[in-house]
Parts: structure tokens; sequence; C-alpha cells
């Protein structure tokens, strides 16, 4: 859990006692549920293998995808002012977690600054994330939505080592689109348009972004 989500300033110590923190890792197939929304809240999971989305259900019974999260991440964090989760987290593949439990993580970043440093830097850049998706939905247009969620996953492939032009869309495109404010078909249409105009390649969840460049322009990104 540590070389995934906490990997900076610790000194041999903390990573010591993080070691020791994390003794429950799960592995869930496609589909089962990390949480659901009401379940009592006591630990965040960091994605070891695999990935998951987050999602709120509406008074119909409808889902509205609220996060696309993988390996590196941690998720839960919805959780902590209530204490019960506010949203439910599936697995859009085999994936494994590890249980970080709260109570014990608190502990622990108040014995060790840099740790608690962490946390931090990792709460700021989730609300970073937040307010970029916020500002996508209200101000984009269809495709600059589309674009800019492309160039997204392609910064965070290759933040996590992975390469940031070819990659597997977990999410399908109605999931996609619920994360967009889109309609499936708008989705699809946009994907073809993209690759019509050689701004990518796409065959099933296989994607390959061919013009980084205009993918930039686009999203208002710059080249």
């Amino acid at each position: 859990m540590r070389e995934l989500c906490l990997p900076v300033g610790l000194d041999a110590a903390a990573l010591k006692e993080v070691d020791r923190l994390v003794t429950d890792r799960r592995r869930l197939d496609k589909g089962a549920a990390v949480y659901r929304a009401g379940d009592p809240f006591s630990a965040l999971y960091a994605i070891r293998l695999g990935s998951c989305k987050t999602a709120v259900l509406a008074e119909d019974g409808r889902e509205q995808v609220a996060g696309y999260h993988m390996i590196g991440d941690i998720i839960g964090l919805d959780g902590i002012a209530t204490e019960r989760h506010a949203c439910q987290a599936i697995v859009l593949e085999d994936t494994e977690v590890c249980v970080i439990p709260f109570t014990q993580l608190e502990g622990l970043a108040r014995r060790f600054p840099s740790l608690q440093h962490n946390l931090h830097q990792f709460l700021s850049r989730e609300i970073g994330r937040d307010q970029s998706m916020m500002l996508l939905l209200g101000n984009m247009r269809a495709d600059e939505r589309l674009a800019a969620f492309l160039l997204s996953l392609s910064d965070r492939y290759r933040q996590h080592g992975y390469s940031a032009t070819e990659f597997v869309l977990r999410m399908t495109r109605e999931e996609i689109g619920s994360y967009l404010g889109l309609k499936l078909e708008t989705v699809s249409r946009l994907l073809s348009r993209f690759q019509s105009k050689g701004l990518l390649k796409v065959r099933g969840r296989e994607l390959k972004l061919l013009d980084m460049p205009a993918l930039k322009q686009l999203a208002g990104r710059g080249s």
C-alpha cells in the first residue's frame, strides 16, 4: 500500500508502521462492491490491482457515476464526515484492495508528520480533481468533455508507469456518459468522430491516442 499510495518522504520507522497497518487484502470479482451507500465507515481502501467506479443512486434508482479509480488510488473518503458511505464502489474488473483502518491511520499520522503530510497532499489532489470535474461539466461542450476525460486518463496512466497513449477503457460508454453528463449515443458518436479525424483509434474498449496536441487543444490545454 505504501509503495502505491503514500511513498513520498516517509522515514524507515513510518514505513514500517504503515506496513504493519495493512493486514487485510481483499480480492473482488468484477461487479462486486467494495462498499455500498449507507455502509458504516471504518476504513479506506487502496487499489492494489484493478479498477473501480464510485457512484451514487438517485431516488428513482438511476446510477450517477461519480468517479473512476485505478491502481494506486485510495477510495472511501466519502464516509469520513458522516461515518457512513455516501456512495457505492463497484469493481470494473477483478480487483485487489488493501484495507486501511482509518482510526489507526489517524493515530499514525499524528505520530509521523511525514505521513500526515502525505495524507494532506492526497486529500488536496482529490479536492483538485473534484473541482476540475465541476469545471468540465459546467463550462465545456460535449467534445471538450470527452477530450479532457481521455487526457486525464492518459495523465494518470503515465503517472503510474503505464503507457499514456494506449490503454483499455474499463468503464462502459454508458458509464463514461454518466460520469461526463452525456448520453450513451453522444459518447459513441464522439468517439467515432475523433477516430475519423485521426485523433485516436478505438477497437471495442481498447484505445490508442494518436494526436495528443489536437486533443489538448480541443480540451483547452494548448499544445
